[in-house]
């Protein structure tokens, strides 16, 4: 049964998984030398360490959420089933392992050997595919007709999506007076999850979205209708995390009313100089995703729509969504 993403929903998942100690309360750090580089004039940036969360990025929110969730309605499920680039894989198959059900994974080929070696080290069986949405559906889709599994979508689902929107209960109460949070995003399950916390807790804090080049979500947003042509596909990013070119249907409707149409659009370069910047400045190990949030909060687009000129954005949020970067091919 999907749940309405309604913020008593997140709420709801908050207990939950913190409740049954699925997931840690992830640190917010701050940076004297980032602040300064964002431009001054008391501009400060606020960084939500999802980095630090159990297996290594925020996917351990949603996916547990929605395993437990799913328990709940079935409690003879036999398993769970998932198709994943690496971080989401990871998280549904650590989530089942702690409720002791039985969990495959769904990967496409070239996923990185080091997020592949991790859903295997939490128990999980992988099907590898090719590297298409269309083939990571229809592949998990077979799966969960022949094992009598239950399919955890990585974002189009709003069990999945409500679990994402702890990260914003927790740093709303870390930081009360935020005025943007700044989210990288691919299919959207975690900034939609953010936008309804966020405007829920404070209606006036602002969630700017970052994508790879080619997404070109601006657009769509702006016209509240889906511009994208044919089907889904993945974006020539190194940043695989967010490489979906298109955001989810159940996604979208939410990010059209709440999210802020101007997205910040960053370079394959840009990340790596985020990741660089805050591993040598912060001293924490985060993946290309984290660098483009950290690159939007860093660039001239965010100085002209804060501080001096608009003071309302003067305290920024940015989400390290995850530190799962091969450390033995690194991206530079």
């Amino acid at each position: 049964m999907a749940l309405e993403l309604t913020y008593e929903a997140i709420e709801e998942a908050a207990k939950r998984l913190h409740g049954l100690g699925f997931v840690h309360e992830t640190p917010v750090f701050q940076c004297h030398t980032l602040d300064k580089m964002a431009g001054g004039h008391g501009r400060r940036l606020f960084f939500k360490a999802e980095n630090l969360q159990k297996t290594g990025s925020f996917k351990a929110r949603g996916a547990s959420n929605a395993v437990l969730l799913a328990m709940g309605d079935n409690p003879d499920l036999k398993g769970v089933v998932t198709h994943s680039s690496g971080n989401h894989g990871q998280a549904v198959a650590y989530a089942a392992g702690k409720a002791g059900i039985s969990c495959a994974v769904v990967v496409p080929e070239g996923t990185p050997s080091n997020k592949v070696k991790a859903i295997q080290s939490y128990g999980a069986e992988l099907y590898f595919c090719e590297a298409s949405p269309a083939a990571r559906k229809s592949t998990c889709a077979s799966i969960a007709r022949e094992r009598g599994f239950e399919v955890i979508h990585p974002f189009d689902d709003h069990r999945v999506m409500a679990g994402q929107g702890t990260i914003a209960t927790e740093f709303l109460r870390q930081v009360p007076d935020l005025d943007a949070i700044v989210v990288p995003i691919s299919g959207g399950g975690m900034s939609s999850g953010i936008c309804v916390a966020a405007r829920h807790l404070r209606p006036e804090c602002k969630v700017f979205l970052v994508e790879p080049q080619g997404k070109e979500l601006g657009k769509s947003l702006k016209a509240k209708a889906r511009l994208w042509e044919g089907e889904n596909r993945f974006l020539e990013t190194a940043a695989e995390s967010i490489r979906f070119m298109q955001v989810g249907d159940l996604t979208f409707p939410i990010l059209c009313e709440l999210a802020e149409s101007d997205v910040f659009t960053v370079s394959d370069q840009d990340m790596i100089e985020g990741v660089k910047l805050v591993m040598s400045r912060m001293k924490l190990v985060v993946e290309l995703a984290s660098g483009a949030a950290v690159a939007a909060a860093l660039s001239e687009q965010m100085k002209k729509i804060s501080g001096p000129n608009n003071p309302s954005i003067s305290k920024i949020g940015v989400i390290l969504c995850g530190g799962n970067i091969d450390i033995n091919h690194l991206p530079w």
